[in-house]
Formats: C-alpha cells, structure tokens, sequence
C-alpha cells in the first residue's frame, strides 16, 4: 500500500468518490458521527457526500429530526442519527465528565445543582417543546439559578451526557434544544464491549485505511480501549496493511471496489472540504492529504485562509472561502501554484458545485 492507495481508499469509504446513498440520513449513519460545530459546512460535509442535495434538503433532515447534533466522542458538536445517538452518547460520556470534571470544580458546579436543572429542563420541554439556550437560561433565572455562559454551556452538556436533550428544530438561526426521548425514541442502548466493536466497525468502514492511534484519537477513547476493539475485528472482513511501519485496518472489500480501472475515470477526487471535515478530522496523522511542495512567503502573505482546504486529486492543492452577498454565493479560491487545465477545470467544477448545494447563484 502506498499514499496513492491510503487517498483512494479513503475517498471511496467515506463516500466522495462515489456515494452509495441519497438522503442526509444514510450518510450520518455510514459516517456514525461527523463533526459539526461549523453548522453550515457540517451541511456541505454531508452534501459534499450525495448526489443533488441542497443545504435546504439537510436544513429539513436535521428539522424534522432524521439528523441530530449533540458534543460526542473528543467531545465536540457532531451530528448523529436518533438510531445511534443514545449508546454513542454512553459509550464516550464517562471520557468526557472525567475532562469536564476540573472545570466544573472550578465553576462551582455539582451534582446538586444538575440535577434542579435538570428537573426545570425536562419539564419545560416536554409535550414537543424546543427551546432556545437562552429561554432556558431565563427558565433557571425564574427559578432562583443564575448562571453565567460557561455555567450554562457545562449545564447543558450534562443534560446531553444524560441523554436528557439533544438538538430540537432551528427557530430562525437560532438553535434549540428538545427532549432526547422525545426525539430519539428509536435510540437504544448497548453493552459497552459491543458498543466498542460496533464503532470500530463502523468507523474503519467509513474512514479506512486508518490506524488504532487515528481510531482512539477521533473516538476521544483510550488506546487501550482501542487495542481491545481492533482485536475483536472479524479477520474475514476487515484486513491489515502496512505503510511506513504503521498497520492500518480496512474493509476487504475496499480493495476489489478502489481497484476497479473502470471505476476509478469516473470518481470524484477534486472537491471544496469544508471546515472539519471527517476527510481531515477522521485521522490524527493527515499527511497523506498534505501537498509536498513548499508554500513561497508570498503565497501565505496573500492567502487569507487556511480552514477551507481546496482537495485536487485527494491532496490540498490550495484554499478557498465563500461570501454572501444578498442571493448570491460568491467562491474565491486561493492555489498553491499554476495548475493544469484538466485540474483547474476540477477546481472551477468543485466550485459550481458548492454553489449549487447552496440554492443560490454565483
């Protein structure tokens, strides 16, 4: 296996190649969970990876509910589907109260003081109602709690480690905050070890070839809990390769479907990444991904950006950044040197598209 094979496989697992899906849905469910704090592109991200979708079709999916965002795994926003958020929720929720736990002494907070706002939350939405951070806020403030921002974030991201809220329905920009039973009554829970296989499983599927550090790293889970996972692969499904002196692990069938000559004219290796996306944030080690030449000082004075990576061919070719002007999208790209006609035009087509999933016009 070489870097050209690392990049091809990952862009067939992960569903930019070529998709095998075709609702915002399926694709959260293939990735298990995708970074989303950036919730605009965590919306290209799950474009990026369907045919013909528009931000307004992943607007309605996370609407109505198909897509859920609550702080998973490292931790931080991810989306998740209501059919796997709970037992994702509990099997990396000890991780994330050990590191939350410091803070919370520092801001004086405690189980006492959880557990009233906890019971002021549950009441206020249940019966459908989604409320706003704020209108909560004002909810505790009613009831003899203040509470600064910080106060307020760790609050709520103990309401979400109980799987008492997860996301509710945007009102306006605004995001909102729903009763998790209410809004993942599909959601089940499973026994830790089988949770730990099942995301192995999932995550080596949709992000392979990938490394138990890349795995343990991207789950916020401990090496040694990835150790433990690795060895409960079925050989007869996922296989190893080695590259550099590092073993990755992959799906078998990976090899047969990236190797197809046929196949790979047609694939799409050139695209506009969005902020965090799992293409980059799947692994701790990304050199693959890394162009090899070397940025000149007046390339980096002139590039404003460097959060939006311009992907040619699997690597970084460059940067870009996108602005709104009334009903118009407006994509400047910023390249690391000349390229061919055949990549540019990539570039230019890469562009058009993300205009396209926009719903607006360049």
């Amino acid at each position: 296996m070489n870097v050209s094979d690392i990049i091809n496989y990952r862009l067939f697992n992960q569903q930019i190649a070529k998709t095998s899906f075709s609702t915002p849905q399926e694709i959260v469910s293939w990735m298990v969970a995708m970074q989303a704090q950036e919730y605009a592109m965590s919306k290209w991200a799950i474009g990026l990876r369907l045919n013909d979708v528009t931000d307004a079709d992943v607007e309605k999916a996370f609407n109505d509910g198909q897509i859920l965002r609550t702080h998973l795994l490292r931790p931080t926003w991810h989306f998740a589907t209501p059919e796997d958020i709970r037992w994702l929720l509990e099997l990396t929720a000890p991780r994330i109260r050990k590191a939350m736990a410091y803070y919370e002494r520092e801001l004086e907070l405690d189980g006492n003081l959880f557990n009233k706002c906890n019971d002021i939350i549950g009441k206020a939405l249940t019966g459908g109602h989604h409320l706003t951070r704020l209108e909560l806020s004002d909810l505790f403030q009613n009831n003899g709690i203040s509470l600064n921002g910080r106060q307020m974030g760790h609050v709520m991201m103990n309401a979400e480690m109980d799987c008492l809220v997860c996301s509710g329905r945007r009102e306006g920009k605004q995001f909102t905050y729903a009763l998790f039973d209410e809004r993942a009554s599909t959601a089940i829970s499973i026994a830790r070890d089988k949770a730990l296989l099942l995301l192995a499983e999932r995550y080596f599927a949709s992000r392979g070839p990938a490394t138990l550090k890349d795995f343990s790293v991207w789950s916020g889970l401990t090496i040694t809990d990835a150790k433990k996972a690795g060895a409960m692969l079925d050989s007869k499904v996922f296989i190893k390769e080695v590259f550099e002196g590092n073993e990755y692990l992959l799906k078998r069938e990976t090899l047969e479907l990236a190797l197809d000559a046929s196949l790979a004219k047609k694939i799409q290796k050139s695209f506009l990444m969005p902020d965090y996306d799992e293409y980059g944030m799947g692994y701790i080690d990304r050199t693959a991904i890394f162009n090899p030449i070397k940025l000149s000082s007046e390339f980096r004075k002139k590039n404003p950006v460097f959060d939006r990576m311009i992907i040619v061919d699997g690597i970084i070719e460059g940067t870009w950044r996108r602005t709104i002007k009334g009903k118009s999208v407006i994509v400047e790209t910023y390249l690391f040197r000349e390229l061919n006609k055949v990549k540019s035009e990539a570039v230019k087509k890469s562009a058009n598209r993300f205009v396209k999933f926009t719903g607006n016009s360049e």
